[in-house]
């Protein structure tokens, strides 16, 4: 796996990991490295769009303890484009659908759920090769329902303000048969000697 670009990893303006974590009590792995080598090669962020000039490393997450909140810091290289110079708005997307499902499933029953609705609002152009911060809340939890919103924003420079890039909203489901299931879709490091039937998010995007 590649590194951002050297004159980037250098800068001053280099983002501090911690800087960014919810609580002083948040973990902070980069969770795809959890995941078996051959289940990620299989993968879509973990897999097809990571590597150089892609999703260049894995994202660095720090998850608030009961699923409460969760701040994901990623860089994003010049191969993921719609637009030239512009990040695809389905990236987008695609990380938010994942980033808000790591959020709330700790907050589930049995800590699984699939993506029932995601509500997207672009707000301005995500530039490649940039650092980009995703946050997300799981603001209502109700049974087998869990409710976030959040979004993806550009990381301040020299106390600058961030510029939000998109804003989301979702309801995530856990299945009626997760209770029973002897291999469960997670987000949680995997264990075993059974490898899970899927990777974070799911629903609308067919993850799960």
């Amino acid at each position: 796996m590649t590194s951002p670009p050297r004159s980037t990893r250098n800068s001053a303006h280099t983002p501090k990991p911690s800087a960014y974590a919810p609580t002083p009590t948040s973990k902070k792995p980069a969770p795809t490295l959890n995941i078996p080598e051959a289940m990620r090669e299989r993968m879509l962020t973990a897999g097809a769009l990571s590597g150089p000039n892609k999703i260049v490393v894995p994202p660095y997450v720090f998850s608030e303890r009961g699923g409460k909140s969760m701040v994901s810091l990623m860089y994003l290289g010049s191969d993921v484009c719609g637009h030239q110079g512009i990040v695809h708005g389905g990236l987008l997307a695609t990380l938010l659908d994942e980033g808000f499902a790591r959020c709330c499933f700790p907050a589930m029953p049995n800590k699984v759920g699939v993506t029932a609705n995601l509500n997207i609002d672009y707000r301005a152009p995500a530039l490649v090769n940039n650092y980009f911060a995703l946050r997300a809340e799981t603001v209502r939890q109700e049974g087998r329902k869990a409710w976030v919103e959040g979004r993806i924003e550009t990381l301040p420079e020299d106390g600058s303000e961030p510029v939000v890039l998109v804003e989301a909203k979702a309801l995530f489901i856990e299945p009626k048969q997760a209770a029973v299931s002897d291999v469960p879709c997670s987000l949680e490091p995997f264990n075993g000697s059974v490898p899970p039937i899927s990777s974070p998010g799911g629903g609308a995007s067919g993850e799960c």
